[in-house]
């Protein structure tokens, strides 16, 4: 199995930069997410992937195109790895919500793991979902870095479950993210269950079906 995951976040979108949630819409990139992904070729280089994959995200797909004009690797989509469907709450503004939903906006503030937006996806769906496709990806290379370009909050969900990093607001993008992130697989990744816990504060504690994380 690949080495590294290289978690690259895609460039931002209009909806990004007005604060609103894009969720699993498909919207390009902003001349502003433009130029933030043709910054992230220039460090993806120096990271040497062997190969180069995308959520079939637009944003994530156009900057993966980017990417891959740079490093000389053409870019392969993944359709499992889509974004969180927010439902109805896609392209709302944040305050939209908790004006006309205040309970259920309360409810996925305070446990995002209990309550799915409207017509949306469960957060545990989302997870089974993202390790299986993980799993099938990093399969296919038995050594060396595999890059994938995904939008946020996607590369904020892969980073919690393969690195047990932060999840953050599921809802915005963050804007202080970082846009590559390195993750060492020098683990034991096998099928079976993969024990994960919610976020800090929350009474969320999961087990997963897909991979299960062995200490080596």
């Amino acid at each position: 199995m690949a080495d590294f995951l290289l978690v690259i976040r895609a460039g931002a979108t209009a909806y990004d930069l007005q604060g609103r949630i894009s969720g699993s819409l498909d919207i390009p990139l902003s001349p502003e997410g433009v130029a933030e992904a043709t910054q992230t070729a220039a460090l993806v280089a120096t990271e040497q992937p062997v190969a180069l994959y995308a959520s079939t995200a637009v944003s994530a797909f156009e900057t993966a195109t980017i990417i891959g004009r740079t490093i000389g690797l053409r870019p392969r989509g993944v359709a499992t790895l889509e974004n969180l469907n927010h439902g109805l709450w896609q392209g709302m503004l944040g305050a939209e919500i908790r004006r006309k939903q205040p309970r259920l906006y309360r409810q996925r503030q305070e446990n995002p793991w209990s309550v799915s937006p409207p017509e949306g996806e469960l957060l545990e769906d989302a997870c089974r979902r993202i390790e299986a496709a993980l799993e099938k990806l990093l399969k296919r290379h038995a050594r060396g870095r595999v890059a994938i370009v995904l939008p946020d909050p996607l590369d904020r969900l892969v980073r919690w479950l393969v690195a047990g990093e932060s999840l953050g607001d599921l809802w915005l993008r963050d804007p202080n993210g970082k846009p590559i992130v390195a993750l060492p697989l020098a683990v034991q990744w096998r099928t079976g269950r993969l024990l994960t816990q919610g976020e800090p504060g929350t009474r969320a504690s999961r087990h997963y079906g897909g991979l299960e994380k062995m200490q080596s």
